[in-house]
């Protein structure tokens, strides 16, 4: 039995707003104001991707994987021509703050095996349709970090609110 081990973060590549195939491709949407809406399909649904329902978001690693969205980047070029829709403060922290509610709630650890961008999976994966993907090569609320950079920093900031959880879970155990 395959099981989530898995998650691929993601920029639509779009506006800010989900669309139909942003509800189609992700489990989970981030939109520009930090919201997070779910997509078509559970994360449970790609346990079983040779159904054809499931949530297709990283070409050639689907299976126990889940894909969560920033809504931006729409227009992206480099570092030097973001385009219009550059990912927010507030969606950025929302989206790295739900992947870390994510690793709890199915055991995942933020490692480089485990969570990862779909430019990482991309690159340890050139067979398959994500060889290529630009998402996420660049962070525009943290422009400090470098393209080869952005994985571990989302890591980093993944674990940082995934340890600020578990506090405050303990936390409120304690006053019970």
């Amino acid at each position: 039995m395959t099981s989530i081990t898995k998650i691929t973060i993601h920029w639509t590549g779009g506006g800010y707003f989900p669309n139909i195939e942003d509800f189609a491709h992700y489990h989970f949407i981030v939109d520009k104001n930090g919201k997070t809406v779910n997509g078509f399909y559970k994360p449970e649904d790609n346990l079983n991707c040779k159904d054809g329902k499931y949530a297709q978001h990283t070409g050639g690693g689907n299976t126990g994987n889940i894909g969560i969205a920033m809504c931006a980047m729409a227009g992206f070029k480099d570092r030097n021509n973001i385009g219009e829709y550059p990912i927010t403060n507030k969606q950025f922290e929302a989206c790295m703050e739900y992947v870390a509610k994510l690793c709890l709630k199915y055991g995942i650890r933020p490692t480089e095996q485990n969570v990862f961008t779909h430019y990482e999976f991309g690159l340890k994966n050139p067979t398959t349709s994500s060889k290529g993907k630009i998402d996420i090569t660049y962070i525009p609320p943290y422009p400090q970090v470098k393209k080869e950079q952005c994985g571990q920093f989302i890591r980093q900031k993944v674990q940082w609110y995934t340890d600020k959880l578990k506090k405050e879970k303990e936390k409120s155990n304690e006053m019970v």
